[in-house]
Formats: structure tokens, C-alpha cells, sequence
């Protein structure tokens, strides 16, 4: 399974970041693999508008199955659950904290956006 955090590091040991469409990167974990790659976010970051859809969009095209954030905004949850990307959200304080949630069974996928636009 692939799976996407938002996170402001580039390792497993690397900060949850609580934004999804403005955080300042992904993390996409392949757990079958065990490969991990870093995608910069940084045209998003102070994108006036649009930021969640672009990011969602990015997540789409890496082909990943699921995404663990802090919040998700509607416009990027659409994008991702019209995908079939599922939203995990999660308060964790690290991307190795989340995993570790998410493989334990202690995060539940959400089925609405977790915060209003321009979060």
C-alpha cells in the first residue's frame, strides 16, 4: 500500500504536518516495498487559492491509496475520494507515530473534509 503523510521532514522520524493541501511536503511510503519518497510542496505553500486541489492532484498522479494528515479541506477531499484515495485523519506528533496508528487499526478513515476551505 502507498501511503502519503503530510509532514515537514523528509524521514519517518519527520513532524505530522496538520495542513494537507498547504503542507511543506509528502511523504509517500510504500509498505510493501519499504521505499520512501519526499515530495516538496512548495508551490502550494502560499498559493493564494487552489493549494488542496493541487496537492490532491499530486497524490492522484503518485497513485497513492491513502493519505494520513491533520485536516483536509472539501475541494482536495472530493479530488481524493473521487479517486478512491482514503483520508486518515490523525494527530499524531510523527509520520513514524501515524504509521504505527494506522497499521495498529487506531486511525478511521474520514468521509467528509475535516475543515472548512482556505484552512
Amino acid at each position: 500500500m502507498k501511503i502519503a503523510f503530510t509532514a515537514s521532514g523528509d524521514s519517518l522520524d519527520a513532524p505530522l504536518d496538520s495542513r494537507f493541501g498547504r503542507a511543506s511536503r509528502f511523504l509517500i511510503y510504500d509498505d510493501t516495498t519499504g521505499r520512501l519518497e519526499a515530495l516538496e510542496n512548495e508551490q502550494n505553500l502560499n498559493a493564494v487559492q487552489g493549494a488542496g486541489i493541487q496537492a490532491a492532484a499530486q497524490m492522484v498522479r503518485h497513485d497513492v491509496d491513502c493519505v494520513i494528515t491533520g485536516h483536509c479541506g472539501p475541494k482536495a477531499f472530493q479530488v481524493l475520494e473521487s479517486a478512491g484515495i482514503k483520508v486518515y485523519p490523525c494527530t499524531a506528533e510523527t509520520v513514524a507515530d501515524a504509521y504505527q496508528l494506522l497499521k495498529d487499526g487506531g486511525l478511521v478513515a474520514t468521509e467528509s473534509a475535516t475543515v472548512e476551505g482556505h484552512w
